[in-house]
């Protein structure tokens, strides 16, 4: 397959694959809680009425900034599964993450801004386990090509089994999941309405949930990278990872910053960096 190729079939089938799983989340979660819950494809009806909806904003910019979060988020998406760098891929990814930031800051809401606030908190406690999860697959397939990691045939779990609890230990932070979902809900019944969205509607709040597919689909991308050896086995892996993230998200209450911080930070360097030593040691 061609590289335009590519990037259309991931136009394509990331929101839609995306969509589709939130809707498979929404109803497993109903299950655990006795309910029938929603259809599959109730995500896609919610973002088709919120573009039906009329897009009253505080100040303009803070659409611009939603606008190349959503834009960052497919480059970055589109890089990686193009085969391109992953440390690439994990920058790119950040700088999405700082648009989504800046948008929360500019909206003048208490609500948003310490939303904006937690959410920047959350980046400090993720994105150095994202960055030793690229250096562990580095030094064992000698690339931080997303295509040669790939090809390599390598079992890198079996080389990155504590990288890979320290990513899946993350996870639930990217996908806005409990005990880690402090900075936004998609119910207005926190502490915070809903954290740094409050002040986003209509056709803007449309482009934060399209946005959250693509995300999605890229995090499980990552995992897949783990089993490049079998690809059957990696797509069941991401299965059993998406059940047990929706089961924590119904099990756990949400956290405080701190106890966030200190314990992603503490999983990324006794997981991850000790995987990383481990590995240099052996060299």
């Amino acid at each position: 397959m061609n590289t335009p190729l590519i990037i259309l079939s991931y136009l394509i089938l990331a929101p839609v694959t995306g969509g589709l799983l939130t809707g498979l989340d929404r109803i497993i979660t109903a299950r655990m809680q006795s309910r029938i819950g929603p259809p599959i494809l109730q995500p896609f009806y919610d973002v088709g009425k919120l573009f039906s909806k009329e897009n009253l904003v505080v100040r303009k910019a803070q659409n611009l900034f939603i606008i190349f979060h959503l834009l960052f988020l497919i480059l970055t998406g589109a890089l990686f599964f193009c085969g391109g760098d992953l440390l690439l891929v994990v920058f790119a990814f950040a700088l999405a993450g700082v648009f989504f930031i800046l948008g929360g800051y500019r909206t003048s809401s208490p609500f948003a801004y310490v939303g904006a606030e937690r959410e920047l908190i959350q980046m400090m406690a993720y994105e150095p386990m994202l960055i030793i999860t690229a250096i562990g697959m580095y030094m064992t397939t000698h690339s931080f090509n997303v295509l040669d990691i790939m090809s390599s045939g390598k079992p890198l779990l079996l080389q990155l089994p504590g990288v890979f609890i320290g990513f899946l230990f993350i996870l639930p932070i990217k996908m806005r999941k409990s005990p880690f979902d402090l900075s936004m809900s998609h119910h207005a019944h926190q502490e915070l309405v809903k954290g740094i969205t409050t002040e986003f509607s209509g056709p803007t709040l449309a482009l934060i949930e399209i946005a959250h597919w693509f995300e999605l689909i890229l995090i499980l991308g990552i995992i897949l990278l783990f089993f490049p050896n079998n690809i059957w086995l990696g797509l069941a892996v991401e299965c059993a990872v998406f059940f047990l993230v929706v089961l924590t998200d119904n099990t756990f209450a949400r956290l405080r910053w701190q106890t966030l911080l200190k314990a992603a930070w503490i999983a990324t360097f006794v997981c991850g960096m000790g995987n990383i030593l481990v590995l240099s040691f052996l060299k």
